[in-house]
């Protein structure tokens, strides 16, 4: 397929992209119909039914991505006529090209389109998810700095810290600290959070934050004390947990947050690169 060709395909799909109030990108089926080649809408109706049933087959609601609504179209004599129409999310277009007449060079050149653009839609989430996590973690060891200076402020030692943590990671997965390291197959020296899925990032980090305030407002002077209220809010996390059907020692280890962070970072430096490199060609 020529480079004009191609340009000219990826500019059309790209113009008759719309948004809702709410900004979900969205393109209309009849659009559509005449962007991927075909004259008639009831073929076309047929590879939208196929489309739905890839949808539904893969996990997907229908309904996220195939709405119905109606369009107001021009007659010829001047007055107009409200037609079935549907709005289709990006993933919906991806499927409507999968199960489309690949004979036509339109349908073609969409099955790689939108496979590489749902695929950067993919990935664009997967860095938001990454972000999130690490996120979370940051601010998981900043609320544990802040219970490990309010145990040495009231207990006198910075000793007890350890050994409260220890105790809430018991009563949250049922394991010593220890236990899961092994269970999520921690590197030695690395620390079990730097493994937890979000989840359990902000499941830690809830309890340990009402530690902080019962440990403050009760003022509570013994390791022993502070232990005690550590282990019940990690518990009451935990039965909360269960009770939505999610028991914390049967997650699986998520990606190494150091591992992330190096990616992300990477990742911003290549951009910073690239703008710095269209810049300098702009000059």
């Amino acid at each position: 397929m020529k480079i004009e060709v191609i340009k000219s395909l990826t500019d059309n799909f790209e113009s008759f992209a719309k948004k809702t109030e709410t900004g979900i990108e969205f393109w209309l089926a009849r659009d559509l119909q005449h962007l991927l080649g075909y004259e008639k809408w009831a073929n076309f109706q047929s590879v939208i039914s196929k489309a739905k049933t890839a949808c539904e087959n893969s996990g997907h609601k229908i309904s996220d991505h195939f709405a119905g609504v109606g369009k107001m179209v021009h007659l010829g004599s001047g007055s107009k006529r409200e037609v079935f129409d549907m709005m289709l999310t990006r993933y919906a277009c991806y499927l409507i090209a999968q199960n489309g007449d690949s004979r036509k060079e339109e349908i073609a050149f969409a099955q790689t389109y939108f496979a590489v653009q749902t695929r950067k839609f993919e990935i664009i989430q997967q860095r938001l998810l990454e972000s999130e996590r690490m996120s979370a973690r940051k601010k998981l060891a900043n609320t544990e700095k802040e219970l490990s200076g309010v145990i040495y402020e009231q207990t006198g030692s910075s000793k007890n810290f350890g050994l409260i943590r220890s105790k809430g990671d018991k009563a949250l997965f049922g394991y010593t600290t220890e236990q899961m390291k092994k269970k999520w197959e921690v590197p030695k020296g690395r620390a079990l959070s730097d493994f937890a899925p979000m989840i359990i990032l902000k499941a830690k980090d809830f309890a340990t934050e009402i530690t902080i305030f019962n440990a403050k407002d009760k003022k509570m002077k013994t390791e022993a004390k502070i232990s005690s209220e550590h282990i019940i809010n990690n518990q009451s996390v935990r039965n909360t947990l269960i009770e939505r059907g999610i028991k914390p020692e049967d997650l699986p280890a998520d990606e190494d947050i150091k591992k992330i962070e190096r990616k992300l970072k990477s990742e911003n430096k290549k951009s910073i690169k690239t703008i710095q490199s269209l810049s300098d060609d702009k000059l």
